[in-house]
């Protein structure tokens, strides 16, 4: 593989000495002269859940010397993130592969074969050191691409159960980093992992005030709810806040984020609402006191280090694979989060257990500030740098 030099690596020292016994000049060059620069190619998309662990990890792959890439769906949510932080971006055919019979697989499919030969040619264009995937279906014909091109990769699966691209994708990984320690019993033992989820250290230095200034809300008044259902919204979660609202403007301010294109309309004193906040999220989430949200391993990371006393409303069975209903099941039971079905969710049962959260709220947080964290971000870099050691890179 051929590797690119830059001025700034040529740190050449210059001794000059007489060797009289041997009437001969010795030249003594120190410095890493021949450092080299590395290329790695980030991957995943489909949902936010699939692109902010990859953000986590800019800095520190910036600090490593690490030139990045990214490949994503030609017009996933991805592509707006990533260019937002100006990383070098490559769209690809993406297709989604389901668990239940569809005409659609049939053409999806097509998408994934036209997929894998853009990825192919993504990858012999910039010729990286590894990829890093961190899900979606977009990643699966790029961790193959990487595998036919003799380019390592690494996948990390942020839930307690691989989802199906990572299941699909495993068999060409070359190592698959996990979040949970039940995960590495359906993985590879001699690729799993645990390394927990890197968190954006800018999600953990939020500004209270700031928040209080976004939303326009009271910084002296009720505490603040903030209902969040994803980048891509929850309509069930959005239906009944709405009709819950009467009675909890009552008690607390409420954020509401619903997804792009749920907007209601509504203008209620101490209630606003967003589609999605990129920039403003680390904010919104210092302000609050208390969150509802679904089950997403990242978002539930991200609160459990911010120590947010949470309801969950994972995703039902109906409508997943249950991986959202296993992991609310394990932050409850660690005593992170309460947990409320969307089956037994109506608005008098929401304000129950949302008033139930608030009266605890103490309870759960000192829960959370006696876990025993794990730097996501240090831990991968780690599998990383000691990945391309192991192949002499």
């Amino acid at each position: 593989m051929n590797h690119s030099f830059t001025v700034e690596y040529f740190i050449v020292l210059y001794h000059m000495s007489w060797d009289d016994d041997k009437n001969r000049q010795i030249l003594l060059i120190s410095g890493d002269y021949m450092k080299k620069t590395k290329k790695i190619i980030l991957t995943g998309g489909g949902t936010a859940g699939h692109v902010a662990p990859n953000l986590a990890l800019l800095p520190s792959l910036k600090e490593a010397g690490f030139d990045i890439y990214y490949i994503g769906s030609h017009n996933g949510i991805e592509r707006e993130l990533v260019e937002a932080a100006d990383i070098p971006y490559f769209g690809i055919s993406s297709g989604k592969l389901r668990r239940y019979r569809s005409i659609k697989n049939i053409t999806d499919i097509l998408r994934v074969g036209k997929g894998l030969l853009d990825a192919i040619r993504v990858i012999r264009k910039i010729r990286p050191d590894i990829v890093f995937s961190k899900g979606g279906f977009v990643v699966v014909p790029v961790i193959a691409a990487a595998r036919l091109l003799k380019v390592g990769s690494i996948i990390h699966e942020s839930d307690m159960t691989p989802g199906l691209a990572n299941k699909l994708a495993m068999p060409f990984a070359s190592k698959i980093c996990v979040s949970f320690p039940e995960t590495l019993a359906h993985v590879p033992s001699e690729k799993g992992i645990i390394t927990g989820t890197p968190l954006r250290p800018e999600m953990l230095t939020g500004s209270k005030a700031a928040g209080f200034k976004y939303t326009g809300m009271d910084a002296n008044g009720l505490p603040v709810l903030l209902v969040t259902g994803g980048s891509t919204g929850a309509n069930a979660i959005n239906a009944c806040v709405r009709a819950a609202l009467p009675g909890l403007l009552q008690k607390f301010q409420v954020v509401h984020l619903c997804g792009k294109g749920n907007l209601s309309g509504i203008t209620k004193t101490g209630y606003v609402e967003f589609e999605y906040l990129k920039n403003a999220m680390a904010d919104i989430l210092a302000m609050a006191d208390i969150v509802i949200t679904r089950a997403g391993a990242n978002t539930l990371f991200e609160l459990t280090a911010l120590n947010k006393p949470n309801l969950l409303i994972p995703l039902p069975a109906a409508q997943s694979r249950g991986d959202q209903l296993q992991n609310a099941d394990s932050f409850q039971k660690q005593g992170f989060s309460m947990v409320l079905l969307e089956e037994n969710m109506t608005p008098e049962s929401l304000q129950s257990n949302i008033s139930e959260l608030y009266d605890n709220k103490e309870e759960f947080r000192q829960n959370m500030k006696n876990q025993n964290a794990t730097d996501g971000v240090k831990n991968i870099m780690e599998v990383i740098e000691n990945y391309l050691v192991s192949q002499g890179k």
